[in-house]
């Protein structure tokens, strides 16, 4: 091999190395993160919701309470009398204080289904906002990939900020 052609050919070997990093680069996948955990937190929507449910929940909870506190106070009086009554009437009101445990378990079984049914509800109203939110700023931004779960990210890349902010302002990506 020639001289000049071993210079040619280390002339472009270099200039190939030295474009290798720039043609990777553009090659490099844009990604970021999103806490959800912290998005249902701070979210004025997942507020707004967490107040709601409490509100349309708050009256069957004083109810529950309310049963749970007569059934007490019942049991307590029971503990009482207990030696006062006769065999029938001890009975009797044992049968009665059980069918009332009964029936305050039953309440409160029911009370917490619809509970869970209606923050799913709610959740899922307020995730899939967020994930409209989520798929613009990807496509505006242009990321390659957002992520929500993850073992470890580095705060650089955590977006959850702006898309607080967009579900606070009220676009929703609607």
């Amino acid at each position: 091999m020639s001289p000049l052609v071993r210079r040619l050919s280390v002339a472009l070997l270099a200039g190939a190395a030295l474009c290798a990093p720039v043609a990777w680069a553009q090659d490099v996948a844009r990604i970021a993160f999103v806490n959800t955990d912290r998005l249902l937190r701070e979210a004025a929507p997942a507020k707004a919701a967490q107040a709601k449910l409490e509100q349309e929940f708050s009256k069957r909870e004083k109810e529950i309470d309310d049963a749970s506190q007569a059934l007490k106070n019942a049991s307590d009086r029971f503990e009482r009398e207990s030696l006062t009554l006769s065999d029938g009437q001890r009975q009797a009101r044992q049968r009665q204080l059980v069918d009332q445990d009964r029936e305050l378990q039953r309440k409160r079984r029911e009370f917490q289904e619809d509970l869970n049914a209606r923050k799913q509800e709610e959740l899922q109203q307020i995730l899939d906002r967020a994930n409209r939110i989520v798929r613009q700023l990807a496509e505006a931004e242009k990321y390659d990939a957002i992520f929500q779960e993850a073992v470890y990210i580095n705060p650089r890349l955590d977006i959850t900020d702006k898309v607080i902010k967009a579900l606070n302002g009220g676009n929703g990506g609607k």
